[in-house]
This record gives structure tokens, C-alpha cells and sequence, in this order.
């Protein structure tokens, strides 16, 4: 076994064991893109080893998806497979586990029309909403983890060569995963309590509104009353833990959807859709986004903002320090799995419900009831530099620090 072969046989036992944490008798959804056959057979093979019951493939092609993209008629693009989805809550609602691959090329569709893209977009939204709220409701257990592709190696080292590109990413993410450490489950577990003392010390203080500052951001986010920090592991419906990114480095929360005022600028660029969106900036007003401009993907930006009127609003808010694994490789991973756990983010759209107390047991009116923000989409675009200053605003109206110069200042 060579050692690139004895480290991806790591990393799916890492995800697996740690990620999934595949249980006894459980079903697991892999859905993953074709070029990441070779992990997925090793991910199938330690989720038997672990007792899985079945494990599930389905396979993506992007290339078919430009293909629809490019050529279908519009009402092609309007129509979504809901026979599939259906069978995918049902397979939720019998406590199946779901593991999503993402390797998507960073500007695959750039040059499709941001009406189309939009379309197709909002069309799958729509789609799968009832299988993401089973997830964002930890109903089941799910994880995001990632695999290199050429396409996506050449858009983050452009001066390397396709083999070299990719090996280059594959140790990246080796190491960001702690794939690489001489035990990669007691490393998670170890970074695990470190995040849970910071979202620990962030339910403490209870603070009622967040100060962003930076050179590009100034911005005001109050706090739901009854807000909830949590970090890098959850718990399903049945108790049982897993991890929903991998790699993870975030402390987060949900905003008021009324309670945002200010403007904030994105630090990195937003692959939305395979579609790159760049320095762009938000204008809030009681929560709402009345105003935005980017320098690249502006219609694209637009575009999202339209997907329906929840998009307008922000439904998470993330807290990661500069100084951490992701950041200190100075690489823009052009992913937003990566990205953004090299730094502070928030999120347009939908709501976390676990963030706040009893919020999974919560109905759709009664989230709204708490403050919290419904959409069918939920997109986490990049805030964080090490010039950005977070205070806490205590309910005497003190502030405290929480992040100086982009990391923890307790």
C-alpha cells in the first residue's frame, strides 16, 4: 500500500467514524461527483466494516450538468425529479445518513446565463427543501467532505501541472483534515472540546448584539433572545453525534432576521453554483440587504438575492479565528467548505433551527415567532481578515471584545 493509499484509507475511516459516525444496521447516502469513485469505494468499504447496512451511491457528472445548462429549455430547467427526492426523505425519515463530496469546478459555469443559472438553481432549492430541513434540523446525520478534481487543483495552483496540482490538493486536505496527525480521531476529538469551550463561554454571556469593524465592514447583528453557540459536532434525532463538515473550525449561531444594520464587505470569493462572485458588499437595513455591488458575478449576486425574499436576509452567523489550519495555509480554496472555515462568515437565507432552545421541535411559524429567517436557500459567503474587531454587546448594553485583529480575544 503506498502512502497516498494508506492516507485515504484514513480519511474515509476518519469520516466514516468520526464524520457519520455510521451506526449499527444504518443506511448511508454517498452522493459524490464520478471522479471520486476510487474514495468512494474505500468510504463504502469502512461503512460495511462499521456495521452499515446498505450504502447508497449516487453519482453526478458535471459535465452533463453544463450540458443542461447550456442546452435546455427553460422548463427543462424548471423541472426538478421529485420521485428522487421523495425517496430520499424517505430514507431520512428511517434514519438514514447522507455524506455529500463536494469537488466542484470553481467556474464550470461561468458562462451561463445568470437568469438560467438562477432558474436551475432555485428549481433544485425548491426540490430537495424537504431533505434540507431533515438536515439543518439534525433529523439525520449528514457531513460534507471533499476530494480534489483537475479542474478545481488548476484554479487554486494555476503555475502546477494537472498530477501535481491535484497531489498538492490531496495533501492539503490531508492535513486540514488531521488525516495526517499520528491519530486523526483523538486530534478530532481534542479540537472538538477546544470549539465547544468557545461556543460554552459564548452561551455565558448571552450577548444580545454583535459589532463587526473592519476596513471594508461595519456592521450590527443582533441576537435572538434565546440563541443558541454550538460548534463542530451535533446530535441527530436519536442522539446520536456526528460532524457535518469536515474540516470544521466555526462557532455559530443565528441572527434576528430584523436585527442586521450595516455594511459588510466579503473577503473571499463566493463559489455560488460554479460561478465566482468577488469582492462584493452588502448594505442592511433592519435585516433586510437594500443595496449590493461586486466586482465580478454581479448578476449572479443579484440573481441569489431574488431566489425569494428570505434570501434577502441572513440566517447564520459564524465566528473563525484567522490564525487557524485552513487560514495559515494562505491558499483560497475557491470552496466554500474550505473557505469558509478559513474565516468569519455569515449566511444568506435560511435559518438554523438547533440554534435556538427547542427550535428542532419548533414549527415554521413558530421559528419565525423566535426571529429566525426562512428560505429555501441558505448561502455562506466569507467576511473574516486580521483586521476585523467583533465586540459582544451585553444586555446592559457593555462591550465586550470577542475577536481582535480576526481572532479570539478570550
Amino acid at each position: 500500500m503506498t502512502h497516498f493509499e494508506e492516507n485515504l484509507k484514513k480519511y474515509a475511516q476518519l469520516v466514516i467514524q468520526m464524520g457519520i459516525n455510521i451506526q449499527e444496521g444504518q443506511t448511508l447516502v454517498i452522493h459524490a461527483p464520478i471522479t471520486s469513485a476510487h474514495l468512494v469505494r474505500e468510504l463504502s468499504k469502512q461503512a460495511y466494516k462499521s456495521g452499515a447496512k446498505n450504502v447508497h451511491v449516487e453519482y453526478s457528472d458535471e459535465d452533463l450538468t453544463l450540458i443542461k445548462y447550456l442546452y435546455s429549455p427553460l422548463e427543462g430547467l424548471k423541472e426538478f425529479p421529485h420521485w428522487k427526492a421523495k425517496g430520499l426523505v424517505e430514507l431520512a425519515k428511517n434514519n438514514a445518513a447522507f455524506l455529500y463530496i463536494d469537488a466542484s469546478n470553481p467556474t464550470l459555469l461561468q458562462d451561463i446565463n445568470a437568469e438560467r443559472l438562477a432558474i436551475a438553481m432555485k428549481t433544485n432549492a425548491s426540490g430537495m427543501k424537504e431533505l434540507n430541513e431533515y438536515r439543518i434540523s439534525s433529523q439525520c446525520s449528514w457531513s460534507i467532505i471533499s476530494v480534489p478534481t483537475i479542474e478545481w487543483a488548476s484554479q487554486i495552483f494555476p503555475e502546477l501541472n494537472a498530477e501535481e496540482g491535484v497531489n498538492k490538493l490531496w495533501d492539503l486536505i490531508f492535513k486540514i483534515t488531521r488525516v495526517t496527525d499520528d491519530n486523526p480521531i483523538q486530534a478530532w476529538q481534542e479540537h472538538i472540546q477546544l470549539l465547544n469551550s468557545k461556543a460554552h463561554h459564548l452561551n455565558e454571556r448571552k450577548y444580545k448584539k454583535l459589532h463587526y469593524k473592519s476596513d471594508i465592514t461595519d456592521l450590527t447583528i443582533e441576537l435572538p433572545d434565546n440563541h443558541k453557540w454550538l460548534s463542530a459536532q451535533f446530535q441527530n434525532k436519536l442522539h446520536t453525534p456526528f460532524i457535518p463538515n469536515m474540516p470544521t473550525e466555526e462557532v455559530f449561531t443565528v441572527p434576528l432576521k430584523t436585527g442586521v444594520n450595516g455594511v459588510v464587505g466579503s473577503t473571499k470569493p463566493l463559489n455560488y453554483g460554479s460561478t465566482l462572485i468577488k469582492d462584493f458588499s452588502l448594505t442592511f437595513r433592519e435585516g433586510k440587504v437594500v443595496a449590493c455591488s461586486a466586482e465580478t458575478g454581479y448578476e449572479t449576486l443579484k440573481k441569489l438575492l431574488e431566489t425569494d425574499e428570505g434570501a434577502l436576509h441572513l440566517g447564520e452567523v459564524a465566528l473563525v479565528p484567522h490564525d487557524s489550519p485552513i487560514s495559515n495555509t494562505n491558499v483560497v480554496f475557491f470552496n466554500t467548505l474550505f473557505d469558509e472555515n478559513a474565516s468569519c462568515h455569515l449566511a444568506l437565507g435560511n435559518a438554523l433551527p438547533m440554534c435556538i432552545q427547542d427550535g428542532i421541535n419548533m414549527s415554521k411559524e413558530e421559528l419565525q415567532g423566535n426571529g429566525l429567517n426562512d428560505s429555501i436557500t441558505h448561502v455562506d459567503f466569507m467576511i473574516g481578515s486580521p483586521d476585523l474587531d467583533i465586540d459582544g454587546e451585553t444586555s446592559d448594553g457593555k462591550l465586550e471584545p470577542i475577536f481582535r485583529k480576526g481572532n479570539w480575544a478570550f
